[in-house]
């Protein structure tokens, strides 16, 4: 290892291994934010504006993390979790949906801070996590189809495009050496832009970026409180996702006080999520994928990630940059998304694999279960959850929730181990 967790690169090295975390993040900030953007506004301006405070927040809390929180070099982007959250919660307004990640987020803190999170760790077996890995996948699906099949050349085309560039990153992964592997999601980004743009022809041209009619904070607090239910429920789960990259990172770098990183960096993730709620944007979250750019590099300096955190909080500030970004065509963010959801839902089956996630008829029904119960209802129209009382709507329409509920209830409850007959 050249340099290790405390060590402090010289300039030179520090820039430069900075610049390649930066180029790292880029995509962790792009992907998400583009297509929530693009699900909330049709207004150019109002998309620009979401993904300027999607840097500038996502930034914020990388620097937060390196300098306070956990303090290791995690790549902070926004949360799936949460994007299954909002999109399974469209029928709600701007308002209630960000009052309800607001308030998420203050009790994540609280109960971080108070060093309540182990308590609630007992909910998320290995098993149930694999459920929720799996399940993010699955949900997503009807938002992927949207990005995919939008009005314009045609549904072949699309579909055609979308199965060679996810082939191609697949086969980019497996011969890219080194931290050229980590770029993969990058490449396919920049090469699938370009190669759509002479497809279909490059989207026109906007000299200015338009007004933004949403403003920089929540214009007013809406409390729904089956909405409110709906994020605690993805915040508690992004919150074990925060403690498997911390803790699975810190232990290969052998770092010490791994208890008080863990807490420091759930409390630092709640406030993140409050700021992110106010400000109107979905939250951000730890990923692991730095332990291959740490091995490739030699460099797991958490400093050296300062100027990527910086870099972010820079593009804030250039509308004219972010407008760029904001208009990657919709097809290659599908396919991305359809990408990252593969390497999501074989994260989850190594899971089940490895240890004795399925190795019983019971132990597949805890998994199987959950899985079509959440399908099911992320495919079903709106129209299904009208004669549900309001306040559990938004709970009884949401496919990751109610999967995830269904998971627990038949891992701790129907069908516990030590219940099962042998």
């Amino acid at each position: 290892m050249k340099y290790n967790l405390e060590d402090r690169p010289g300039p030179l090295p520090l820039m430069l291994y900075g610049l390649q975390w930066w180029v790292i993040s880029l995509p962790c900030v792009i992907i998400l934010g583009a297509v929530v953007a693009r699900l909330h506004f049709d207004n150019t301006g109002d998309q620009v504006l979401y993904l300027q405070k999607t840097f500038g927040l996502v930034g914020l809390t990388m620097l937060a993390q390196l300098l306070w929180g956990h303090r290791l070099p995690l790549v902070v982007g926004q949360s799936t979790i949460l994007l299954v959250g909002l999109t399974a919660s469209l029928s709600s307004s701007l308002p209630a949906l960000y009052t309800a990640i607001m308030v998420s987020g203050a009790v994540l803190a609280v109960v971080a801070a108070f060093g309540l999170i182990a308590g609630l760790r007992a909910l998320f077996t290995d098993r149930v996590v694999a459920v929720i890995l799996i399940l993010i996948a699955f949900t997503l699906a009807p938002t992927i189809i949207r990005l995919l099949l939008n009005p314009g050349p045609g549904a072949a085309l699309s579909l055609g495009f979308t199965l060679c560039l996810v082939l191609v990153m697949v086969l980019a992964n497996q011969i890219l050496p080194g931290v050229w592997k980590s770029m993969t999601i990058l490449i396919g980004l920049v090469g699938g832009s370009l190669v759509w743009a002479l497809l279909v022809g490059r989207p026109e041209a906007l000299e200015t970026v338009p007004a933004g009619t949403f403003g920089l904070i929540l214009p007013s607090l809406e409390f729904e409180a089956g909405t409110i239910i709906s994020f605690l429920i993805c915040m508690l789960a992004m919150s074990i996702n925060e403690l498997g990259s911390i803790e699975s990172i810190g232990r290969i770098l052998r770092a010490d006080d791994l208890d008080g990183r863990v807490k420091r960096g759930q409390v630092v993730l709640g406030l993140a999520n409050f700021t992110s709620g106010a400000v109107g944007i979905i939250g951000p979250v730890s990923f692991s994928l730095s332990v291959g750019v740490i091995g490739a590099t030699g460099c797991a300096a958490r400093r050296a990630m300062i100027p990527a955190a910086l870099g972010l909080i820079v593009c804030a500030f250039f509308p004219e940059l972010v407008l760029i970004f904001s208009r990657l065509p919709g097809v290659v963010m599908g396919a991305l998304l359809v990408y990252l959801m593969g390497a999501q839902l074989a994260s989850g089956l190594v899971m089940l694999t490895q240890g004795r996630g399925v190795a019983d008829f019971n132990g597949g029904l805890t998994v199987g279960l959950p899985l079509i119960f959440g399908l099911l209802i992320s495919f079903s129209p709106e129209s299904a959850f009208t004669a549900f009382p309001t306040l559990v709507r938004p709970l009884v329409g949401n496919g990751f929730i109610m999967g995830t509920l269904m998971a627990i209830l038949l891992e701790h409850l129907i069908l516990r181990p030590d219940h099962r007959r042998p």
